[in-house]
């Protein structure tokens, strides 16, 4: 903190309002770092937040099938750290209860935790207290929903929040108050895979119900389709995306069908409110909020208006989505407004554009995808930086030259093609700056200077990779040679 303050000082740079957490390392000094010994980072068995044998099993027998010690090594290293050191489990009023901080920063993003116990989800079958974990996650997301469903990350208890004077309806408990649709989606994306994986149905308690419930208001209202809704948000900041135009609401729109998101996955605020990946997104967890209370609750009224609200997004979309560009024919666009303005670009997290078929909003080899993937990893993208080190896609949230290891690794997630995998993959073992994690982000010419050198989400993801490589393409581990 206080080398950041002299380095504010000595430039003349005032930023108010900023968390020293959230923007640890942002304006770090590049410095040299020695090859890495490939001894293991991981924490001291007693030490770990959490033990799975089931992780420990894959972790053997992905890590024997990789031939580049450095690869193996960061697998070794990621794929377990969210329950090496982030996720806290207890038993609440006799039912599973997990807390997830993202790593650096001591709050639960219903983003984050979602995604970070994502890729142990097929372990569950065979490991009882991993299974109990993430039942666990779903839980204290339910609990998350019911105390404020516009909020985008919560404090485990009731306390207050470094963010108490943002000027928003801010309560004990809750750590941000930024309106997102993909923090309401993504606990429905965790609750629906982990009854399909598990066929367990103990978390679609009455609880569960009443959460989702205010899901469906929440996205119903946020289509301000009759007037703005209740929501409003300002932050006493300089740092321009940590606030909102037009006193808090948002730039104007036109109500069209599709929903506003007041902030993007990044937690920047919003050009213009119809966030496109975000509205992809809602479309297909309101689908599978549908299943769940059809086939487990059967709460049916809820099924149909949901499934209701699904295809008046999925026609908007339809309509406002997709522009024509210059070069690449027809791409979507990241942001809209129901006038006609759009915003073409991609930002760093998930929901992206680049992610959709990830997240199977899309089809991975639909036309329209695939133009948009030509504009957003070429030359045409503002917010594509290529440089000796690496090249992808970054974000205002870490302002220009910055690629997020995300980007790379979504792209090899999306991608049906093994030189650019392996290219990915390249890329990935080699920009860590010999730390052995993943970072938020990094310099494209120098990958030591970066953000955030303890960022789960994006480590457990790097794991996430490597074991689908290792299932569908397992000789991409076996290359020695990866200059």
């Amino acid at each position: 903190m206080t080398a950041r303050r002299n380095f504010i000082k000595s430039t003349g740079i005032a930023i108010a309002g900023l968390a020293a957490s959230r923007y640890s390392n942002l304006f770090a000094l590049p410095f040299q770092f020695s090859p890495p010994d490939y001894t293991s980072l991981r924490p001291e068995i007693s030490k770990r937040n959490f033990n799975s044998m089931a992780v420990e099993e894959t972790i053997l027998r992905v890590k024997k099938e990789i031939s580049y010690p450095e690869l193996a090594w960061l697998f070794e290293n990621c794929f377990p750290n969210t329950l090496d050191t982030t996720v806290t489990y207890t038993e609440l009023d006799g039912k599973p209860d997990t807390f997830v901080i993202t790593g650096d920063i001591h709050a639960m993003w219903l983003r984050d935790s979602s995604a970070q116990v994502w890729p142990y989800l097929p372990l569950t079958k065979q490991d009882l207290p991993l299974r109990n974990l993430i039942a666990g996650v779903i839980n204290r997301q339910v609990k998350c929903i019911l105390l404020d469903p516009y909020a985008n990350a919560f404090l485990d208890g009731d306390e207050i929040s470094e963010w108490k004077s943002d000027i928003t309806d801010m309560k004990p408990g809750i750590h941000e108050r930024k309106w997102e649709i993909d923090s309401l989606c993504y606990p429905i994306r965790l609750a629906y895979g982990y009854w399909k994986t598990t066929g367990d149905t103990s978390v679609f308690d009455s609880k569960w119900s009443d959460a989702m419930e205010l899901v469906y208001t929440t996205f119903r209202v946020q289509q301000r389709k009759e007037n703005a809704g209740p929501y409003s948000f300002k932050r006493v900041t300089s740092w321009f995306t940590d606030n909102v135009p037009c006193n808090g609401m948002g730039n104007p729109m036109r109500p069209v069908g599709l929903i506003c998101s007041t902030f993007r996955p990044s937690d920047d605020a919003t050009m213009f409110p119809f966030l496109i990946p975000s509205n992809y997104f809602a479309v297909k967890s309101l689908r599978q909020l549908s299943e769940i209370c059809e086939n487990v609750t059967g709460n049916k009224a809820l099924a149909s208006k949901s499934r209701r609200l699904a295809d008046e997004v999925e026609q908007a979309l339809k309509q406002f989505a997709v522009y024509e560009h210059l070069n690449y024919g027809n791409i979507l666009a990241y942001e809209v407004d129901g006038f006609g303005n759009r915003l073409m670009m991609d930002d760093s997290n998930v929901p992206s554009l680049l992610s959709l078929p990830y997240l199977d909003c899309i089809d991975k080899n639909d036309a329209i995808y695939q133009n948009t993937r030509k504009f957003l990893l070429s030359n045409d993208h503002s917010w594509f930086f290529k440089g000796k080190a690496a090249s992808g896609i970054g974000s205002p949230h870490t302002l220009p030259d910055k690629i997020w290891p995300m980007t790379i690794i979504m792209q090899a997630l999306t991608s049906s093609n093994p030189v650019e995998i392996k290219e990915c993959l390249r890329m990935l073992k080699t920009t860590p700056a010999g730390k052995g994690f993943m970072h938020e982000s990094f310099n494209k010419d120098r990958p030591e200077d970066y953000t955030r050198s303890w960022f789960a989400w994006a480590n457990t993801l790097f794991g996430e990779l490597i074991i689908k490589v290792h299932t569908e393409d397992p000789e991409l581990l076996k290359i020695v040679d990866w200059q």
